[in-house]
């Protein structure tokens, strides 16, 4: 008789663990409450939609974001084959086309025959073993549920923003050109030049522009890696010029010389008809939004085809609540996994769904936990959720600086980076026939 699971959320991990725990002969039943229910973060009816951003950020292996791409490509991971199937250039990035690779995840998981999808709220855990992947916007009679199963613990709370896109068609491109970064790789980024005057006019409506109403936000509750432009503009005059608006490696074809800011654009589409503004996470007021980046000279009468959004992300108090597997230690029938973990970013939900769902798998049929060692991306995201010696734990994205250093000493980060990668990838390929031996799909 087949084992049978409940998954909650068909977000990236939710998706990633249904997909995980049905390959190896599981009946999934998924629950999803759109399209009968939706967030403020969320436009469409697909599953594993990004809310935020179409980059699942840097695909070099002397990146960490990049490691934890490569072991999850190498182990069957669902996320990273549909966003390598609908990428789109952007450098040394892996970004995708947002509507494509919604749908081509919608369609595998709803094709699978292990896979069950049953459309509505769930305001109550399921009996058996059960995955919560419901996300950082879970429902408020879901929250309930999940603070009186956690024994009422104290749930925390960040902020996250999403960026504003454009239409191609209304960008100036006299005023605009193609290029990456250093001129690495191909020519994929708008790069919108401002002068010293352009920029400080900006600067200026920019810091003092309204605000959408969102109840409880403080600047000091953003995550880094999510600041509303806005917020970022407000710690001083040059921060846009060390962020998101360096002009470093990017040489104006019409001067020769590097701009004093520039505003890059990241095509969203594989048309390239659609492009976000990198970095502008904003919950400025829509009008605002459209009066402020219209200073921005190649965006003067640039087409909105949807305004940047703020939204509240709740997360567990994961070091307290969870083991190394994302099961609640006081219950271990039930597996948190995603953003409500507490690891940050597309691609490290996507992580904890695949472990989580490998692991309730194994244990199902009566085996070992793989064990992936902190030398792995994979798993050091996983010992870092459930580090009971975290006093202040936060949201996370994969770094190299929760993977234990190099035995020997490397000369310069890059390769210091790359040696880690080649180390954590070799124990990967060792441990993979083990984690594809269990598929049965």
């Amino acid at each position: 008789m087949k084992h049978q699971v409940s998954v909650i959320g068909a977000g990236l991990a939710g998706c990633e663990a249904a997909w995980q725990l049905a390959q190896r002969g599981v009946e999934v039943t998924l629950y999803e409450m759109k399209p009968y229910k939706k967030t403020p973060a969320h436009h469409t009816d697909d599953f594993a939609e990004l809310c935020c951003s179409n980059s699942l950020r840097s695909d070099q292996l002397e990146n960490a974001v990049g490691l934890l791409k490569q072991e999850l490509r190498s182990m069957g991971s669902l996320i990273l084959s549909c966003a390598d199937a609908t990428r789109v250039e952007a450098g040394g990035a892996l970004a995708v086309d947002r509507c494509g690779f919604a749908a081509l995840a919608t369609q595998r998981v709803r094709t699978h025959p292990n896979i069950t999808v049953v459309e509505g709220e769930v305001t109550r855990l399921p009996a058996g073993e059960v995955v919560v992947a419901s996300g950082p916007l879970t429902s408020e009679a879901l929250a309930d549920e999940i603070a009186r199963i956690t024994g009422g613990a104290q749930t925390l709370h960040f902020f996250d923003a999403a960026a504003p896109l454009v239409s191609f068609d209304s960008v100036d491109m006299t005023s605009a050109w193609f290029a990456s970064r250093y001129d690495k790789g191909t020519a994929d980024y708008v790069n919108c030049p401002m002068t010293e005057e352009e920029y400080t006019a900006f600067w200026q409506a920019l810091t003092a522009a309204q605000e959408a109403q969102v109840h409880g936000f403080e600047d000091k509750q953003v995550f880094e890696g999510c600041m509303p432009v806005e917020v970022m503009a407000r710690r001083g005059r040059d921060t846009l010029r060390y962020g998101p608006l360096k002009p470093r490696g990017l040489k104006d074809p019409k001067t020769g010389r590097e701009p004093f800011a520039v505003v890059q654009l990241r095509r969203d589409n594989s048309e390239g008809s659609i492009y976000n503004l990198v970095g502008f996470q904003t919950h400025l007021r829509f009008g605002e939004q459209k009066r402020v980046f219209s200073m921005i000279p190649a965006l003067h009468d640039a087409e909105f085809v949807r305004y940047g959004v703020m939204h509240r992300n709740t997360y567990l108090d994961s070091p307290r609540l969870l083991d190394r597997y994302y099961r609640l230690k006081s219950e271990p029938r039930i597996v948190f996994a995603g953003q409500m973990t507490g690891v940050e970013g597309y691609v490290e939900s996507a992580a904890s769904g695949f472990l989580a769902g490998v692991e309730l798998a194994r244990r199902l049929a009566g085996k070992t936990p793989i064990d992936f060692p902190q030398e792995t991306a994979v798993g050091a995201l996983g010992l870092y959720v459930s580090n009971g010696s975290v006093a202040d734990f936060q949201p996370m994205n994969i770094n190299f600086g929760i993977i234990p250093p190099l035995s020997y000493r490397v000369k310069g980060k890059r390769n210091k980076n790359a040696e880690l990668s080649k180390r954590s990838l070799t124990i990967i390929d060792a441990l993979r026939d083990e984690v594809l031996s269990d598929c049965k799909e």
